[in-house]
């Protein structure tokens, strides 16, 4: 199998309910070890936290999640090279889709969405999903709330450390983003040949559970295709941010070396 991996450029690709100011502290974390890191913005969330809550853009409950894809694969096709992609949480499951795409040389897949097929009925799971995905709230925006996202993410946090990290980087979300997981576009074909995969997940995950991301590394079939799957005991969904992140970024950087 071959897992020799070129590329000096990463793409980092967030996940949902924060701006690109999530990887803040990974960007000089790989810079410093020889990487051109590169943040783009999702559709509709170039603006800092603050300028979204006072003025969220109306088309943001319109994106989906093909628009994520589309808009950083065009991003990627602006690159001298092609890159390694880092996706966290929703942007895990961007990071997939464009290794199905061809476009990215390897990926880490970081408490990652799951497929189109890949389900879990865990309760937890549950409870931090459905407000959002609301099927009666149609195009609405989702506007977290600090007890939500202490649950869905900083769980492993204080609450008042979870709610520090809220002022600081979450923003409102459109619900059709995490809808559009369960779509034919959502969809991975696991038995095709695929660029180096890791799967990196927290022990503690409440709104993509472990098990969840076992799943998913699982399901990928091609014998000749590199992935692995590192779990991290004690780590919530916060786990780029949260205290030691940068065990994961230096698990991460190892493993692309």
């Amino acid at each position: 199998m071959n897992r020799q991996i070129q590329s000096k450029t990463i793409v980092f690709a967030h996940g949902l309910f924060v701006t690109a100011k999530s990887w803040e502290e990974w960007v000089p974390f790989f810079e410093a070890r020889g990487y051109t890191c590169h943040t783009p913005a999702n559709p509709y969330h170039e603006g800092t936290p603050q300028e979204m809550w006072q003025n969220t853009p109306q088309e943001l409950g319109t994106v989906t999640f093909e628009d994520l894809v589309e808009n950083l694969s065009n991003f990627i096709d602006t690159l001298p090279e092609k890159p390694i992609v880092i996706g966290h949480s929703l942007g895990g499951l961007v990071a997939q889709k464009l290794v199905e795409l061809g476009k990215a040389e390897a990926a880490v897949c970081i408490d990652g969405a799951a497929p189109a097929g890949i389900i879990t009925t865990k309760w937890s799971f549950l409870k931090a999903n459905l407000p959002v995905l609301n099927p009666l709230k149609g195009d609405s925006v989702f506007y977290p709330t600090k007890k939500w996202f202490h649950y869905a993410f900083g769980n492993t946090l204080t609450r008042a450390e979870s709610d520090r990290v809220f002022d600081e980087i979450v923003v409102p979300e459109s619900r059709n983003i995490p809808r559009g997981t369960t779509k034919e576009f959502a969809k991975i074909d696991f038995a095709k040949p695929h660029a180096p995969l890791l799967f990196i997940a927290g022990e503690k995950d409440h709104i993509i559970p472990k098990e969840l991301n076992r799943k998913n590394f699982e399901a990928y079939k091609h014998a000749d295709s590199v992935r692995d799957y590192k779990e991290f005991e004690n780590r919530g969904h916060y786990i780029c941010g949260d205290k030691n992140w940068e065990e994961v970024a230096d698990y991460a950087y190892k493993w692309l070396n």
